[in-house]
């Protein structure tokens, strides 16, 4: 038998609110309505979800059984406690939410009054087009709830086609840095790899750039800390000291990055057996 369709509404026509509403729409469940204020978010509503109304939020928790709110993280509580605290969220609603630190307890306000909570948190970026509709099948959600809850967040997950991976509530917060770790710094990592190349007269970075990267990191995530390669990883200190000289001309924040993911890359190595512990110490030494 077919799971119940619930009427579910979005408060926020962001890239991942939209594309997360066109999902659960295609998946069989109808959106009561959609909460948008700039142009940009009503352009991409219209087209994500066409014939879906814009209202506002107390009108979107009056209409819904379920509330999607895709909103920043500094606004999420603030907004939950002022929707709650005014009646406008009902006992026995389910109030779901996209960010990524958070687990329940930043919906306390809204359980108070009778709600269930459920935090489900995309691990990808959102180009809030329907090309995201596809690349959900790929993607994990981070879910937390309690347990009566749980098996309705995942629930959700699964009819998006993608994912679901529980993350406890106390673990929240170490969950999102992870991903920001991971991502966001890679983002760092790239662009001042591509400003040293552009120095020293490479037209296109990304092009040289993107075989080594797309395979280091493919490596990476197969085989964790068995991937480890280049001069540091092989204790190869001569090649390390040419780095750093090669480097003393580039911006502060580029040789310091260097030095302190080569650090990180040295204790690695040293924990997998690549190198002697004396090899280590004279790379810190370097590296200092």
């Amino acid at each position: 038998m077919d799971a119940p369709r619930l009427g579910i509404g979005i408060i926020s026509a962001g890239k991942v609110g939209t594309v997360l509403g066109a999902a659960l729409a295609a998946s069989g469940h109808r959106i009561t309505g959609i909460h948008a204020v700039s142009e940009a978010s009503q352009d991409r509503a219209d087209a994500l979800l066409p014939g879906v109304e814009i209202l506002d939020p107390p009108e979107i928790l009056r209409r819904s059984e379920l509330v999607l709110f895709a909103v920043p993280d500094d606004v999420l509580g603030e907004l939950v406690a002022g929707l709650a605290t005014a009646g406008h969220i009902q006992p026995g609603q389910l109030i779901a939410h996209t960010a990524g630190r958070f687990g329940t307890s930043i919906l306390q306000p809204a359980l108070d009054v009778g709600a269930f909570g459920l935090a489900i948190h995309p691990a990808m970026t959102f180009t809030g087009m329907s090309m995201d509709l596809a690349r959900l099948t790929d993607c994990v959600f981070a879910v937390t709830a309690d347990e009566v809850m749980l098996p309705v967040a995942q629930a959700l997950v699964v009819e998006m086609r993608a994912e679901p991976v529980v993350i406890a509530e106390a673990d929240r917060a170490s969950y999102h840095a992870a991903l920001a770790h991971a991502a966001n710094h890679l983002n760092t990592i790239t662009a001042q790899s591509a400003d040293i190349l552009r120095r020293i007269g490479v037209e296109d970075p990304a092009n040289t750039l993107r075989a080594l990267m797309s395979a280091s990191l493919d490596n990476a995530l197969r085989s964790g800390a068995g991937a480890l390669t280049g001069p540091v990883a092989r204790g190869d200190i001569g090649t390390v000291t040419a780095h750093l000289d090669a480097l003393s001309s580039d911006p502060a924040e580029t040789n310091n990055s260097y030095r302190s993911l080569s650090r990180a890359t040295a204790l690695r190595a040293a924990d997998r057996g690549l190198i002697s512990q004396g090899t280590l110490e004279e790379l810190l030494r370097v590296l200092e």
